[in-house]
């Protein structure tokens, strides 16, 4: 799960600093507003890597999600991109989920 997780989120800290350039652009907001906005994020992003498989990591995942869609009310491709992001989550702790068990019970077979 960690490697297919760590893959989504480091793809989605890309996309979000590519849509602050956006923001800082096409929305009122100030630069350092975005800015701080998008870098927290990506920081969440890269963080949230480390420690996926921790508890609670997954459910701060889907925040990161449900925040990243909603940034589309500033930059609106974003709501595209925060779908199909969180489409992604869903795919990365779902299937990662599966591999994990079928090497635990392989694990425990070759033993």
């Amino acid at each position: 799960m960690r490697t297919l997780c760590a893959s989504t989120l480091i793809g989605e800290a890309f996309v979000i600093g590519l849509a602050g350039l956006v923001a800082m652009n096409l929305s009122s907001y100030s630069a350092g507003t975005v800015w701080t906005v998008c870098g927290i994020a990506m920081a969440l992003c890269v963080l949230l890597c480390g420690v996926v498989t921790r508890p609670g990591a997954v459910a701060v995942g889907w925040l990161l999600q449900i925040a990243l869609v909603a940034s589309g009310f500033v930059v609106s491709m974003m709501f595209f991109l925060g779908v199909t992001f969180a489409g992604l989550w869903w795919a990365a702790v779902h299937y990662g989920r599966k591999i994990d068990r079928f090497r635990a019970e392989h694990g425990a077979l070759a033993q």
